[in-house]
């Protein structure tokens, strides 16, 4: 690689804001899903979002360039990837958690990493989830938008996992109940209770009710970390959970999940992991250093630490496994 080369990929890291920008900007605009109607140029997508035809001209380049859209004579079309990911309504989509959980909530925070890490930052900026949740409009932001987002990883884990003998779970930090819809709708005997915030409770109520499970997907509020946990467990599912709190807090998580597991019941971590060597996934390491900005004292986690950390608590058979690719990973252990 040339001095050049070397250059070109460090202003590609350093500018990368940008793009997420014009992303989230592309989200605001519904660009995707105007697209997905049909190739459009940039003056039918202006008359359609009622924006300046030289406004909408800029922003369909910045996403050509960053290959979100292709172009042709003026004309502009989803890629696959956008197409599938990023059209409102589409199986896959999962703009909704972008533009609003990642674009409005998580985005700006960033504008204190540098303090989060120094120490010298208000603490008033850094309020736990909580304190954030108490506030009902940023418990349904942040709550509607991982609904989206977490119901890939958990068909994913439905189609991985075999949990047909599995009767009672646990989703602590559950949010809005998407692993455990996805879950008790793969699994007709599972029965489930999340363990969440009061305001956040009552938004997953209404996603359960939604789906035809309120007889089996029930709530306990409260915060994960100062609450009892049911016993008589057969699954303890904690998703992202590690990365929202101080890295203080895992050993006792992993000991309360052994303390209400039955024999041969299993925890499941799902979370930004990165690899024991940490070199990476980059994307990992990414979302580890952004909730650093909320939360100072999360820990980067990785997947040596967390095996060690399982075995010790008294897991056996521990394993971890990919689940988004190059973002997060399955950790997966059992009572004996």
């Amino acid at each position: 690689m040339t001095l050049l080369t070397e250059a070109d990929e460090i202003s590609r890291i350093a500018f990368g804001f940008m793009g997420s920008k014009a992303l989230f900007a592309a989200l605001e605009l519904n660009v995707f899903s105007h697209l997905a109607k049909g190739p459009m140029t940039a003056e039918a997508l202006a008359a359609a979002e009622g924006i300046h035809a030289d406004r909408a001209m800029t922003l369909l380049t910045a996403l050509a360039g960053l290959g979100l859209c292709s172009v042709e004579e003026g004309v502009f079309r989803n890629s696959p990837a956008a197409e599938a990911f990023l059209v409102q309504g589409a199986k896959y989509d999962f703009g909704e958690y972008l533009r609003l959980q990642v674009g409005k909530q998580m985005y700006p925070l960033l504008d204190q990493i540098e303090g989060a890490l120094t120490g010298e930052m208000d603490p008033e900026a850094t309020k736990s989830y909580a304190d954030w949740f108490s506030d009902p409009e940023e418990a349904r932001l942040y709550s509607e938008s991982q609904h989206s987002g977490s119901l890939g990883p958990a068909r994913q884990l439905a189609k991985a996992l075999d949990l047909s003998d599995k009767r009672r779970m646990l989703d602590v930090g559950g949010g809005t109940a998407a692993f455990d819809i996805v879950l008790c709708g793969r699994n007709s005997e599972l029965r489930s209770t999340v363990l969440e915030f009061p305001n956040v409770a009552t938004l997953g109520r209404r996603y359960v009710a939604e789906a035809g499970l309120s007889d089996r997907i029930t709530y306990q509020e409260g915060n994960a970390l100062e609450a009892d946990w049911p016993e008589g467990q057969d699954i303890v599912l904690m998703s992202y959970l590690f990365s929202g709190v101080p890295g203080a807090a895992h050993a006792g998580l992993i000991r309360k999940a052994m303390s209400v597991l039955n024999p041969g019941g299993v925890v499941l971590v799902h979370d930004f992991i990165v690899a024991e060597d940490r070199t990476g996934p980059s994307l990992a390491a990414l979302w580890q250093l952004q909730h650093t900005a909320f939360t100072p004292e999360a820990r980067s986690l990785d997947s040596g630490w967390l095996t060690g950390a399982l075995e010790g608590a008294g897991f056996a058979e521990v394993g971890i496994r990919t689940m988004i690719p190059e973002m997060t990973m399955l950790a997966m252990g059992t009572k004996t």
